[in-house]
């Protein structure tokens, strides 16, 4: 395992960020630097990762693949938490990489005795599940993404079952400054790079939900 940046002072929390430079991950590792925590974070190329998420930002980059549990599990090595943000590039092959990204958290979890923190989505629900939704609603999609989230939040479960503490946190559609690819990105129309019209997600008479970055990251460190 091998960092690129200097390491934070031992005597401070240590959280592992799997999917740092991404809209939630990016904005659960500002918080929790707030917080007080240490930040480590996985990336296939940690140079390019640290430039992106800015030099401001003192964050203990090591090299590794969320698909490859081994390197996952290295990285755990004395953290108390995992925030598992991470998702397939450019959201593809979900089927072939969004299990098996979640299982190398949970065995990293299981293997170091962390905390497993976890964003979820509404994709689980049934477009009729109502418009109140808590821990009991029927978790009953009709789109293949929306099954390979009930099955990843099945799999959490299971663990926290056998002991592993997770938190689950739901939001609506994430948007804020810094959320590349959030819900915002595909409704603004831009010219010269200028916002210039936004698309209505819906109908009007149908409520739909958003959650501010910076506030959903907040929250994370709160709960953590």
């Amino acid at each position: 395992m091998s960092a690129t940046s200097s390491p934070a002072p031992a005597d401070r929390r240590l959280a592992l960020i799997l999917g740092a430079t991404g809209a939630f991950g990016s904005h659960a590792a500002a918080a929790l630097l707030k917080h007080g925590w240490r930040i480590r974070a996985l990336a296939r190329d940690p140079d390019a990762a640290r430039r992106k998420s800015g030099t401001g930002m003192p964050i203990e980059w090591v090299k590794g693949d969320a698909l490859d549990t081994a390197s996952v599990v290295a990285a755990a090595q004395g953290a108390e938490l995992i925030v598992h943000a991470v998702n397939p590039p450019a959201y593809r092959n979900w089927k072939g990489t969004v299990l098996p990204m979640v299982d190398s958290a949970i065995a990293a979890a299981e293997a170091v005795g962390a905390r497993l923190l976890a964003p979820a989505s509404v994709y689980n629900f049934a477009p009729d599940a109502g418009a109140d939704l808590d821990e009991g609603a029927p978790q009953q999609p009709t789109t293949r993404k929306g099954k390979i989230r009930v099955e990843l939040e099945a799999r959490l479960r299971a663990a926290s079952e056998r002991g592993v503490q997770v938190l689950v946190l739901r939001a609506g559609d994430f948007f804020g400054a810094g959320g590349a690819n959030s819900a915002m990105d595909w409704l603004v129309m831009r010219s010269k790079g200028r916002p210039t019209g936004l698309f209505r997600p819906g109908p009007k008479d149908v409520p739909r939900a958003f959650a501010y970055l910076p506030d959903l990251g907040e929250t994370a460190a709160r709960l953590a």
